[in-house]
């Protein structure tokens, strides 16, 4: 699956202190071999390079767990 800029992802790297976290794409990048990196920023920081294997669509849910 391909994200777009402004898509919103969950990050699956355990070697990132944003494993796990919601975050937006802010940059999509292709590689000379065609795949498609990402820069991905989160509240407290962001990462580059992230593959799109990596990343899976976060729901409108997974947003915040704000209560009114």
């Amino acid at each position: 699956m391909s994200f777009e800029e402004d898509d919103r992802v969950i990050l699956h790297d355990e070697h990132s202190d944003h494993d796990g976290e919601v975050g937006t794409v802010t940059q999509k990048m292709e590689t000379m071999f065609g795949d498609a990196n990402y820069v991905v920023s989160f509240e407290e920081g962001q990462e580059q390079g992230v593959p799109e294997d990596n990343l899976e669509p976060a729901e409108e849910d997974d947003e915040s767990d704000e209560d009114d």
